[in-house]
């Protein structure tokens, strides 16, 4: 489930919770590649327990990546499947438990959300294509190139939903590899691996935190595992928190705005598709070596620490002088709780909570004012009390009038101030003949120092490839016109035109969608509920019972986050929420949900969430369902649906407008044509279980042979001893993996496995009964972290600069060098080791491993000539002042060729540049501005002190 926005209002709020990761790369030698081996230490300093992952967010990026060339076929995305499990495995190095989720069967509240995600991706699909159709004509109708349209195929990502045949070669290709890590990977040797695919029903996440909540159940279970899921959605934060584990960490991939994509007409970046001219690539360079391509980097990782947040939670919601006993652990509950007004994937946010206007943080101090007169908590394991968060609603709804308006007021500041500093910006443009950047003329007399000159050849080349650019589409414009003999037509054209001043409002302004609702003016909650639900007003019936699906939404939410799934039928049937003025009288809205609900199955959910333009990955019989006129369910696929912008600017913001489908009336059409499928269907629309995996040196693995050898078909208890006190049930695999036996590779690409080292067999959690509760506590004799947050982060969690953290020790010291220390290094080590990091051999990334530099490459700043390196919150404020230490390893700095000794001591001279307050754009010895005395304003280096430097 995603948040909007959540992740970066919590990562700004609380940024200590981030720590970059640290990876070790695999190394090269003559050719040959060495992995990494796992079975050592962690290089983050720390040692995790268990990995979980929710692989939905490995297979979309590696399916269909923005940044990549995309896979050619299945084959390859397998491989690039493998390879992601592969770096995470790396980088957090489970020592007991790999559990790894893939979606499976939705509850029906979901999949609401999935038809929507569905139907717009394949009505996106359509308008592209159409959309480069037609820019494909008008670009050459203008005399514009672009290359030949190829022909391919193109990937449609809603295969990757429970019941196609993409997911189950997705399950086989996973068995082969784990098979494959548990005989060959010394790291995986001890590791029991959990398989939960597509089968099985329940979202990934979901499935990870039911795995978790009944281990914890056990009494064998140990209350200090150190978890780490994987997974990009932002509610992870919340799941993590509903735990109650003390030493519970996310890894995500770091999100890296503004990435260069290419157009998808020509396939150069720097435009949409929109402007795309169809000029041809030219020549980047002498020898193309500026060629406009993205650059091939890995997706780089961090490390979110809920111990941190759980600091900053207690510090901020912590009450004095409650009538009440203050619990931590309740209170977490119940923010997990009030974060599910600003949005998630089961019921719409509230109209007059946005996350982007601090809404979480209005709720926050709504809720220390009225906790006083609530008597108590609001939630309790799981269980919400409405009659307090009645009390919460209440509150907010007083305020839902100034909100509505400062919105619109902060809306109308905001254009404003975007025209002017466009306007402002266009009145700074000089004539296209000056040149601009570092050979920008400067004003005689000027104290600045001139900008440093990073590469005067590509500069000055993109200064001439600028200048002829207008050229080129002039002369373009004019082959166009004389070919299509609209030349004097073109001409009468501007003349006609010429006079004719353009307003402002043609060029600076965009078109505003039309909002009847104006939630700014009086009479907004009328004109909301006419609009968006085409009722009156002063139906108070109808408003009630929104109200009341949207409490029975909340109770559904947070018994789904604390006990698990609580009814697989429910949903909330409207496309909008309430106001939160509404909820009045909500005590006695909801008891309890129906008992014994099903989840759908495979294909049945296919039906539920397929538009029908994705039909092709259903069964010919039941595909004619979705296009039939004829057919009694036609109603539910439309092929054009209208998305409500509901006060939003982008499209993929707005509402998707359509029917929800009828579960009887679906099951009543697919009773006619079940019949219809094949036994492979039948198989893929059958629900599965998990399926465990240990290696031949686990203490697991001879017991399991022992249950295969005496074909044992009952379910058999897992000895507690035996797999550091996990539990659960044992069922013969109608498919096994066994050891000493060959696994066939379902990749043509890869080497089959002539002897396994591995055994699966099927697993079932621990059962419980209907009424047991699991309680939201921290566990006895767990050890709570120790704290982390200093004073000073508590005042910086707001504002100044962010200094990133690699790995999980706060006193690792890092440096980085700028171009002219990597070419200085280069100049003086590369002699003796070979090319360096600017040379033509491989580099040097990698070989430094040890010392208190990191191995992470320079970041991209530097190769812009104004980077500024950030200072260091944890120095002491005396360092500041003092003379710089001697420097008489110089001399020995030039002779060594050691990697280690020229990085320490370059490393060296960086911190003293830092320390004295300067900045590394000058690169190596010479700065920009120099302060406090050191030739001030000439840009010269440093003068030499008596006695205090060596130089040779």
């Amino acid at each position: 489930m995603g948040v909007p926005a959540f992740f970066r209002w919590l990562s700004r709020k609380y940024p200590s919770i981030i720590v970059h990761c640290l990876e070790e790369k695999a190394k090269e030698y003559n050719g040959i590649k060495i992995p990494v081996d796992t079975s050592k230490p962690n290089p983050n300093e720390v040692e995790f327990d268990n990995l979980y992952l929710d692989m939905n967010g490995i297979i979309h990026p590696c399916t269909h990546p923005e940044d990549k060339p995309a896979p050619k076929n299945e084959d390859e995305m397998m491989v690039a499947i493998f390879e992601y499990i592969d770096r995470l495995f790396n980088i957090v190095r489970p020592r007991r438990v790999l559990y790894m989720a893939i979606d499976g069967v939705a509850p029906r509240a979901k999949m609401n959300q999935q038809r929507s995600r569905r139907f717009r991706a394949s009505k996106e699909g359509v308008e592209l294509a159409e959309e480069k159709q037609k820019m494909r004509e008008e670009v050459i109708d203008r005399g514009g190139y672009l290359p030949p349209e190829g022909i391919k195929e193109r990937f449609d990502s809603n295969c990757i939903t429970p019941g196609t045949e993409f997911m189950d070669n997705l399950a086989k290709c996973l068995r082969y590899y784990v098979a494959d890590r548990l005989t060959n990977d010394p790291g995986w040797r001890n590791i029991t691996v959990f398989l939960s695919d597509a089968s099985v029903p329940g979202e990934g996440e979901h499935k990870i935190m039911d795995f978790i909540r009944r281990q914890r159940a056990q009494p064998n279970h140990d209350p200090n595992t150190h978890h780490c899921l994987c997974g990009a959605d932002a509610d992870l934060i919340m799941l993590g928190l509903a735990t109650h584990e003390p030493n519970f960490t996310i890894i995500r991939e770091e999100f890296k705005p503004n990435k260069p994509r290419p157009c998808a007409l020509c396939g150069q970046i720097g435009h949409e598709i929109k402007d795309c001219q169809g000029l041809p690539r030219e020549k980047q360079g002498e020898h193309d070596e500026f060629a406009d391509t993205i650059p091939a980097s890995e997706q780089e990782f961090i490390f979110i620490r809920l111990a941190v947040l759980r600091e900053y939670l207690e510090r901020e919601l912590t009450m004095a002088s409650l009538p009440f006993p203050f619990d931590f652990e309740r209170s977490v509950d119940d923010w997990v709780f009030m974060c599910f007004f600003v949005g998630n994937d089961f019921l719409p946010h509230l109209p007059s909570l946005e996350i982007r206007e601090g809404a979480i943080d209005r709720l926050v101090g709504i809720y220390k004012d009225v906790v006083h007169r609530t008597g108590g908590y609001l939630t309790e394991n799981g269980f919400v009390n409405l009659e307090r968060v009645e009390l919460i609603m209440q509150a907010v709804g007083v305020a839902e009038d100034n909100i509505f308006k400062k919105r619109k007021d902060d809306d109308e500041s905001f254009k404003r101030r975007m025209k002017e500093k466009k306007k402002r910006m266009k009145s700074q443009q000089g004539p296209s003949f000056i040149p601009g950047g570092q050979f920008a003329p400067r004003a005689l007399g000027g104290r600045d120092g001139p900008m440093v000159v990073q590469n005067a050849r590509h500069s000055a080349y993109e200064m001439r490839m600028q200048g002829n650019q207008r050229n080129q589409e002039a002369a373009q414009s004019l082959r166009a016109m004389i070919k299509n003999g609209k030349g004097a037509a073109g001409a009468s054209d501007n003349m006609e035109t010429r006079g004719v001043k353009r307003k402002a409002e043609d060029s600076d302004s965009e078109p505003e969608p039309e909002d009847n609702v104006r939630l700014w003016e009086d009479g907004w909650k009328q004109r909301y509920y006419k609009t968006k639900f085409d009722v009156d007003a002063t139906d108070d019936e109808f408003r009630k019972k929104v109200v009341k699906s949207y409490v029975e939404g909340l109770c559904w939410v947070l018994r789904y986050y604390y006990q698990g799934c609580a009814s697989w039928k429910w949903y909330f049937p409207f496309h909008y929420a309430p106001f939160a003025s509404d909820f009045k009288d909500i005590k006695g809205m909801f008891s309890d949900f129906e008992k014994g609900t099903k989840p759908f199955k495979p294909l049945e959910q296919l039906m539920s969430v397929f538009p029908a333009a994705s039909g092709n990955f259903l069964p010919t019989t039941w595909r004619a369902l979705m296009t039939d006129p004829e057919s009694s369910i036609i109603d539910f696929y439309p092929d054009d649906f209208a998305i409500d912008l509901n006060g939003k600017k982008y499209a993929w913001q707005g509402v998707a407008l359509l029917p929800f489908v009828d579960e009887r009336r679906l099951r009543a059409a697919l009773a006619e044509v079940y019949s219809d499928l094949t036994p492979d269907e039948v198989r893929r629309n059958s629900l599965g279980s998990d399926v465990m995996f240990v290696g031949k040196s686990h203490p697991l693995c001879d017991f399991i042979l022992e249950l295969y050898r005496a074909e044992s078909h009952e379910g058999t208890e897992i000895p507690a001893e035996f797999c550091h006190g996990i539990q659960g049930t044992l069922n013969l695999d109608e498919d096994p993996i066994l050891p000493d036996k060959p696994v066939e590779s379902p990749i043509p690409t890869l080497r089959d496995i002539r002897s396994s080292c591995a055994i699966g067999i099927k697993f079932k959690d621990p059962q419980f009964g209907d009424g047991f509760v699991f309680k939201a506590v921290v566990l006895s004799g767990a050890k709570i972290p120790n704290k982390v947050l200093k004073p000073g982060d508590w005042e910086q969690s707001n504002r100044g600069p962010w200094r990133p953290q690699l790995g999980f020790n706060p006193n690792r010291q890092q440096a980085h060098l700028d171009q002219s220390g990597f070419r200085k290094l280069n100049h003086h080590v590369g002699r003796s080791q070979g090319a360096g990091h600017f040379g033509h051999g491989p580099p040097l990334e990698g070989q430094h491993r040890g010392g208190q530099y990191s191995s992470a490459p320079p970041p991209r700043n530097y190769h812009q000539g104004n980077y500024r390196p950030p200072q260091r919150d944890h120095y002491p404020q005396s360092q500041y002042s003092r003379q710089p230490p001697a420097m008489t390893t110089m001399h020995n700095r030039f002779q060594d060729s050691s990697w280690d000794q020229s990085m320490q001591s370059q490393g060296a001279a960086y911190q003293q540049n830092q320390q004295r307050g300067r900045g590394g754009g000058g690169g190596g010895w010479r700065g920009g501005q120099q302060r406090q005395g050191y030739n001030s304003g000439r840009g010269n280096a440093f003068p030499l002190p008596p006695n205090r430097y060596t130089w040779n």
